[in-house]
């Protein structure tokens, strides 16, 4: 049986719209709503199956990846577009008529070309052939995840959620930065899944080792590990070998990787709630306490 998708990121326009309105919605506020979330979803669906692609991954959310089936193959390429066309069509059909349409055109496009771009420098650094773990840095981990994951899963949502509001998306730079704390925070919190949550849980087989992935934890123990630690990393890590995956697990064990995970959770947490109390507005603090709230010692 497969796993619901949590759709999060769809239903995160209509709570942060319900927050800054400061109560309920109309039925079109509410349609209109919706139909960006959705524009979310297909975003990342979208993304989702090229990125399976592209990593050769086997599971998602407790199924086969898409391009997995026998009947799909490649043909999930012109899928994944189909999905991206669908975004457009939303936003002419239900938003042509708003002041907002080209804010919102421009908005999901800058967005696509910053999560392109992440996916781009994920590739580039963990490019087959030319596998140097000395290249992974906490800088590289950040530059990755902000554009790959944090300017969609967390910055789009609000910002579609300002634009109804009729707010100019220039005046909220701070709430940006917030954001995308927020995303990189949720993307350790993937990178620490992968390798120590419970598959049936977390709905795929986590494959960062494997994968030679720039992941927060192989950064974390690069920084902790003496010389003959460092030697096993790199003789073993990047590798489908499942005695090569144990291996890495084991260091990461020796390392106390998980409570220095712990650590990090709690003293991010701290420092996010630090900066959104600091905002002024009321309800924008709402809303990002709202999101924080959806993460926090999150288990998928």
């Amino acid at each position: 049986m497969g796993r619901a998708r949590k759709l999060n990121r769809g239903l995160s326009v209509i709570d942060s719209y319900k927050l800054l309105k400061h109560g309920e919605l109309s039925d079109d506020e509410n349609f209109q709503a919706c139909a960006l979330g959705w524009c979310i979803e297909w975003f990342q669906a979208y993304f989702l199956v090229h990125d399976d692609m592209i990593d050769g991954s086997h599971t998602r959310r407790g199924q086969p990846c898409w391009f997995r089936l026998p009947e799909v193959g490649m043909i999930a390429i012109n899928d994944g577009l189909i999905l991206r066309n669908q975004i457009f069509r939303i936003l002419k059909k239900h938003f042509r008529g708003k002041p907002y349409y080209v804010d919102l055109l421009d908005l999901f496009n800058e967005v696509e070309f910053q999560t392109a771009s992440g996916q781009m420098i994920d590739l580039i650094t963990t490019l087959q052939g030319e596998k140097d773990l000395s290249k992974y840095s906490l800088s590289i981990h950040r530059r990755i995840v902000q554009y790959k994951t944090a300017y969609y899963s967390f910055y789009l949502p609000v910002a579609c959620a300002l634009l109804m509001a009729g707010e100019n998306l220039d005046n909220h730079t701070d709430l940006k930065n917030v954001l995308v704390d927020m995303g990189i925070y949720f993307q350790v919190q993937d990178d620490f899944l992968d390798c120590f949550g419970d598959p049936e849980v977390i709905g795929k087989v986590g494959t960062d080792i494997e994968d030679f992935k720039c992941s927060w934890l192989v950064v974390k123990a690069l920084e902790r590990a003496n010389e003959g630690q460092k030697k096993l990393l790199y003789e073993n890590y990047g590798k489908a070998d499942q005695a090569c995956v144990a291996r890495v697990k084991g260091l990461y064990k020796t390392l106390d990787i998980e409570g220095v995970f712990a650590e990090y959770e709690s003293k991010s947490y701290e420092k996010i709630t630090k900066q959104i109390e600091a905002h002024p507005s009321k309800a924008v603090q709402a809303v990002l306490k709202s999101f924080l709230a959806k993460i926090y010692k999150r288990q998928k």
